[in-house]
């Protein structure tokens, strides 16, 4: 769903003032049993041994109607090698539910069906496909499950008191939100919360995914979301990773190990970015995103997704071009968090991908350079301990992000230009006349006390 973010941009700025390409053979067909009760209890196939652990994850997003021209399971299906080629470990599929038709506007937020498969996408076998072909290929799934609201014609809607109601009664859309193709659920009616709990479990067993990216989790009671995720993790067969699309400060409390970096990219879009703001805002916000955060969880971050994507602009628009927005990416993926590649991001893809309908495929045949940058930083910070667990420690300026990371006696020293001008860093004395090694070179490396950097060039050095 197309979101307006103001609500969600307001807490989270009010928390930072306070703070300071091959196919793969496809099996036969399966045909899948009707959904009963049972659905939500007998497994289906072999549950994933390997879902990696938050710090360990190398997220791709996919937006089924742009990710190919035939956009259906079988196109994802198509170019899951690629998707594995840039590093990734977990696959999140945009809804892949049926979508409502009254009062619709085809967004695939709109649900009618939570135990249900869109045939526009393929069907309830293909799906299952999809999920195996990814595990076999060392990928986790996550599906995207909407919490907030449903369809006007979700059979559930006929449980009226499963529904947020006005004054006189009437069934509401989410309050302040302009989506008004949805009506609000009611999070005080117990049937339902179990209702919504049963179907989360479904998939997990009757598609054998790995999790779920929770939409919209701001809006929903925190209460609900540590039942639902207390409830999911007593299937001891299944490793789970749930992932927060929020800004709320509880939902690392509630069981989530994984939330979106909104912060994170609002700040490098409209302050780094936009107005030329300073770079050492980034660390404001290293401390607001992780509030209430274990040393187990992680922040996700991205330089687009579907939302912003669709609403305000590709990285190319909002980033400075194919450097801008690379130097904006190795920020995300090796700073403070782990990163997310929406779908395109990849191939430098220069026009906005609708997820409404199928009217704007992804070329994948553009920009293999971009393609190629993108695996060789994707592949260092993935093999890198020190980058992964490992604290940041800032030296950033107005202009330049550097900072340092180190664990086992590995350190790394990541130096990005955030403008689009040739400028020196003048560099700190912790750091001044230290040698490190280029780890996409190899080339000999000193922090000398002037470093020249070219716009938007970025350093990635370790030592030894």
């Amino acid at each position: 769903m197309s979101k307006t973010m103001n609500s969600l941009l307001a807490f989270y700025f009010l928390l930072l003032s306070c703070s300071k390409s091959g196919s793969s053979p496809t099996p036969p067909p399966v045909t899948p049993p009707p959904v009963t009760a049972d659905s939500t209890t007998i497994q289906y196939g072999t549950p994933y041994t390997q879902v990696p652990a938050a710090r360990d994850v190398a997220m791709y997003q996919v937006n089924l109607r742009a990710f190919s021209t035939q956009g259906n399971f079988a196109g994802v299906q198509a170019r899951l090698d690629s998707i594995r080629a840039l590093g990734i470990n977990v696959l999140y599929l945009m809804p892949v539910y049926p979508v409502g038709v009254l009062k619709s506007v085809n967004s695939p937020y709109c649900v009618k069906d939570y135990m249900g498969v869109n045939t526009e996408f393929g069907s309830l076998s293909d799906l299952r496909t999809l999920v195996s072909e990814a595990h076999k290929r060392n990928m986790a799934v996550l599906f995207d499950w909407v919490a907030d609201h449903s369809s006007w014609d979700n059979s559930w809607i006929s449980n009226k008191t499963w529904y947020k109601q006005d004054g006189a009664g009437n069934i509401i859309s989410p309050p302040n939100t302009g989506w008004n193709d949805v009506a609000a659920l009611n999070f005080t009616n117990t049937d339902m919360r179990k209702a919504m709990i049963k179907a989360m479990k479904y998939w997990v067993y009757q598609a054998n995914i790995d999790g779920y990216r929770c939409d919209a989790a701001d809006f929903v009671p925190f209460d609900f979301w540590q039942q639902a995720i207390d409830s999911l993790r007593a299937i001891t067969t299944h490793t789970l990773l749930l992932f927060a699309e929020g800004t709320r400060t509880d939902h690392f409390t509630a069981g989530f190990q994984l939330e979106y970096g909104m912060g994170f990219y609002y700040n490098m879009v409209n302050n780094v970015f936009a107005k030329q703001g300073s770079v050492l805002s980034i660390d404001s916000v290293n401390t607001v995103e992780y509030t209430n955060a274990t040393s187990d969880d992680r922040v996700v971050r991205y330089i687009s997704n579907h939302d912003v994507d669709n609403s305000d602009g590709t990285p190319l628009d909002l980033l400075g071009g194919k450097n801008g927005s690379l130097s904006a990416f190795v920020v995300a993926a090796t700073m403070k968090g782990v990163p997310m590649i929406y779908n395109g991001q990849e191939v430098a893809c220069p026009v906005k991908l609708n997820f409404f309908n199928n009217s704007t495929p992804i070329d994948w045949t553009i920009n293999p350079d971009i393609t190629a940058i993108y695996k060789k930083i994707m592949s260092f910070r993935n093999g890198s301990d020190a980058i992964k667990q490992g604290d940041p420690v800032s030296y950033s300026s107005m202009d330049v992000c550097v900072f340092t990371k180190s664990y086992n006696g590995t350190k790394v020293l990541v130096i990005v230009n955030l403008r689009n001008a040739a400028l020196s860093y003048t560099t700190p004395s912790d750091l001044a006349g230290s040698s490190w090694k280029d780890v996409f070179d190899g080339s000999a490396f000193t922090a000398t006390p002037a470093i020249s950097l070219q716009p938007y060039e970025y350093r990635i050095l370790s030592n030894p």
